[in-house]
């Protein structure tokens, strides 16, 4: 006798992989231990009951004597002494029973216990094949681990308690400008702006009660409720009315978490390239619909052919007879037995039609996470396809809410956040005091790279004035910002900053300076245009297309403060929508990354600017549009393809132009009409290619700054003592072999750079520049210094740049003289610094 317990070796499997087993692969399960049981009764009443039966039946003539004898002399004692004899050995009988059973019962009769044993084993071979077959079972292995890892990781109940808060902040609360309250519940990290908000409960008895039960790792989710992700909110709800508390999340817990992420990252990574799970899944039961179709025609074709008595004719005539009478002893039981078989068969078949229709119907191969985005504030999750896709489909089947739990680990918000939880551990008060300095405009800055959001420590450093965030994937600024008093200005660096309405506030109010650098225009802060007390905005990013940067500057509102704008866009026309600034904007710099500017008519709408920069823009001629631009004071064209200077005679016109840059362009020659800039103060025209200075320059009288360097000027004219208001020159990296004397009656002269040159001899005339402050001599052909430097009394050793050997032919005294002036305003610089006067 074969026992059920034998066979449970085919069926045996990991019990968690039974959360990959839709209802309708349990029941067929369950349809086909039945069959297996019934094949296997059969089986054994096949083989360890007599089938057969067999009487002889005696020869016609001896049968009618022995019926006329029996009338007259009686039955008993004439059959037993007269005719033949009818007593056969045991053997003979049981010879004539098989020889029957072979030759006259029908195959299917005989066989049909080993025929539905047979097929009930290929229904189970084939019910788990993807289970076994090695190339699925690795990665349903892989996605039962990841999965129960993720409904056991802690940070899963924290991101959706989470998510229940902001739910509720934003579904609850009648209005945004409430009053901030503390919440019963505080996340390590607010996403927006905390608000004043009534406490959502539910009654006891309205709470989804916990799964008594659950298979292997899944254990863990005992005490989480189960319902399905269509109704979200009300599981979020009843975790959040359990009392957990978010911010009980130690560093272990979070660095786990985290490597979860990666985790499930590589194996959606791995499983949506491929389909083998979908088509191992089809392709076994399209099989098993075939196969069950097939039986169930052939079993109920042939059931009806069943008998009980049989006529036998035996043609060796072993024991006397040929013919017998016959009987099939298991007729009845397999008669019953074939019809609950194709019962049980017709529902499994049936299930497995729609197991079929299941796979044809709904789009297994592509998963969507719609419902769960609508339902919560995590709305990054991405849609997933082929295996991964397959995968899901499949676990909701046994319960949905395992997919709304996974789907915390595929999103990059709840990353973000757990990265977020993580920093706030690490990134302490002390830790962020450390990263605090002082820039060159004497501000107290910090800086924040590369991190999942902003500590909320740094909210308690309230010295800091400028705020650098650089690379922040998903970061807020919470009301807490009004902390930091002092704030002036802030750096944003290729990340997506929100705010909260009264972090919005504090900055209308406190906030002159902001900077945006992007890699997508989405990263420009929608919030700056409330910014109304902004009065310097820098922008500076790559765009794909001229369009999408008009798209993110549209919403460009007044901003009454904003003076100065600086632009970084690599377009090539200015964006359009700058011109709601043209009436209040000062100073505007275009910074094209030399990408060519062809159009810039629009700065003619700029009439209140004072200075105008456009650099890196491929410019080759002076626009004509500023000309209308009457309060332009400084212009620069610095680092474009400018050589000839025609226009600059319409720059006449700008009478208040004091400051004219073109450096770094292609100019060979100075047109003489140069000279019609009167108001000029500031001329740079270093890094160019000239190789002489035209007279007209020296008709500037007003000029205080100039700038020759970097060229390829072989003198400096005479006529450069005419610009006795001269305070800065640069002539250094030219061909110079002296200097004019003339130039020393420019008494004002601060700053003389005369580096990289090929003068051999400094005039004692020198000594007559007596406010001199900054002298460069460096790489020259000098052999001494004049002692005459000694009246240039403002002039210290460390502004003396020359080298050691030749500083040394001054006088010992001079020397000195330097040394100590050097050393007195060092000390009194650390005096300043320790003081703070």
């Amino acid at each position: 006798m074969i026992l059920l317990a034998e066979l449970k070796q085919f069926t045996a499997q990991d019990p968690s992989l039974r959360i990959l087993k839709p209802w309708f692969d349990v029941m067929s399960d369950y349809l086909n231990l039945l069959m297996l049981s019934v094949s296997v009764f059969s089986s054994t009443l096949q083989a360890y009951s007599d089938k057969m039966l067999c009487v002889p039946v005696p020869p016609k003539p001896l049968l009618e004597n022995v019926i006329n004898l029996t009338s007259v002399h009686g039955c008993q004692s004439y059959f037993f002494t007269s005719g033949h004899k009818t007593t056969m050995e045991s053997q003979y009988y049981l010879m004539i029973n098989q020889w029957c059973y072979e030759h006259v019962i029908p195959n299917y009769l005989r066989f049909f216990p080993y025929l539905i044993l047979v097929n009930s084993s290929i229904f189970l071979i084939t019910s788990n094949f993807w289970f076994k077959f090695p190339g699925t079972l690795s990665r349903i292995k892989q996605f039962i681990t990841v999965l129960g890892m993720c409904l056991a990781s802690p940070w899963t109940t924290k991101a959706l308690a989470k998510t229940m808060q902001e739910e509720r902040r934003i579904h609850v609360a009648p209005s945004e400008t409430k009053a901030e309250t503390p919440e019963p519940i505080n996340p390590p990290v607010s996403l927006i702006d905390n608000t004043e908000q009534p406490v959502i409960t539910e009654k006891p008895e309205d709470l989804p009660k916990p799964p008594q039960k659950q298979v292997g790792f899944f254990l863990e989710e005992a005490e989480s409720p189960s319902v399905t992700h269509r109704k979200p909110k009300k599981f979020i709800k009843a975790v959040t009315n359990k009392g957990i508390n978010v911010s009980l999340f130690d560093k272990k817990e979070g660095e786990q978490a985290k490597a979860l992420f990666e985790r499930v990252k590589n194996f959606r990574l791995h499983t949506e390239g491929k389909s083998l799970l979908y088509y191992t899944y089809k392709t076994q039961a399209i099989l098993r619909v075939l196969l069950a179709t097939a039986l169930f025609s052939y079993v109920t074709y042939h059931t009806p052919d069943m008998k009980y008595e049989f006529y036998c004719v035996e043609p060796q005539n072993i024991s006397g007879y040929t013919e017998f009478y016959c009987v099939y002893v298991p007729w009845r039981m397999f008669t019953m037995l074939s019809v609950i078989f194709l019962l049980l068969l017709l529902m499994y078949n049936s299930i497995c039609l729609y197991t079929v229709y299941w796979i044809f119907h709904y789009k297994l191969q592509e998963y969507s996470f719609e419902i769960i985005r609508k339902g919560s504030s995590i709305d990054d999750i991405p849609d997933v396809i082929n295996d991964f896709a397959f995968l899901l489909h499949l676990i909701d089947q046994y319960d949905p809410l395992y997919a709304w739990k996974f789907a915390v680990f595929l999103s990059d918000v709840s990353e973000t956040k757990l990265n977020q939880l993580n920093m706030n551990i690490y990134w302490t008060q002390e830790k962020l005091q450390q990263r605090l300095t002082i820039n060159s405009e004497g501000k107290t800055e910090i800086r924040l790279p590369i991190l999942p959001g902003i500590p909320e420590q740094l909210f308690q450093l309230v010295e800091i004035e400028v705020l650098k965030v650089e690379k922040l994937k998903s970061a807020t600024l919470t009301g807490d910002v009004s902390n930091l008093r002092m704030l002036k200005e802030l750096w944003i660096s290729n990340s997506n900053i929100k705010i909260g309405t009264r972090a919005l506030d504090f900055l209308k109010k406190n906030l002159h300076i902001l900077r945006v650098s992007f890699s997508s225009p989405d990263e420009i802060p929608s919030w700056m245009y409330n910014l109304s007390s902004l009065r310097e905005l820098y922008i500076s990013g790559q765009v794909q297309s001229e369009s999408s940067i008009d798209v993110g500057l549209q919403p460009f509102k007044e901003l009454p403060k904003l003076k100065y704008l600086y632009l970084k866009l690599h377009v090539s026309s200015v964006p359009s929508a700058i011109i709601r600034l043209a009436q209040t904007l000062e100073s505007l710099t275009i910074h094209n990354e030399y990408v060519n500017l062809s159009s810039v008519s629009i700065l003619k709408k700029f009439t209140n600017l004072k200075e105008l920069r456009l650099n890196y823009c491929q410019l080759d001629h002076i626009p004509s549009s500023i000309v209308s631009l009457a309060k332009l004071q400084e212009v620069d064209f610095s680092n474009n393809n400018l050589s000839f200077l025609v226009e600059l005679t319409c720059l006449q016109q700008l009478k208040n132009l004091v400051s004219l840059h073109l450096s770094r362009n292609n100019i060979s020659s100075i047109p003489p009409h140069i000279a019609k800039l009167s108001s000029l103060e500031k001329l740079y025209i270093n890094n160019n290619h000239l190789k002489s200075i035209s007279l007209a320059i020296f008709k500037l009288t007003r000029l205080t700054c100039l700038d020759f360097s970097n060229n390829h000027i072989h003198y400096l004219p005479a006529d450069i003592g005419k610009l006795v208001h001269l305070k800065y020159l640069s002539i250094s990296h030219n061909k110079l072999t002296f200097l004019p004397d003339q130039l020393f009656s420019c008494i004002k002269l601060q700053t003389l750079v005369l580096s990289h040159n090929k003068i051999s001899i400094i005039s004692s005339n020198t000594g007559a520049l007596t406010q001199l402050t900054f002298l460069d001599l460096m790489e020259n052909k000098l052999e001494k210094l004049p002692p005459e430097l000694e009246n240039c009394t403002y002039l210290k050793r460390n502004q003396l740049l020359v080298e050691k050997e030749i500083f040394d032919t001054l006088p010992y005294e001079i020397r000195e003289r330097m040394n100590i002036k050097n050393y007195l305003t060092s000390e009194l610089v650390k005096t300043e610094d320790t003081t703070g006067y």
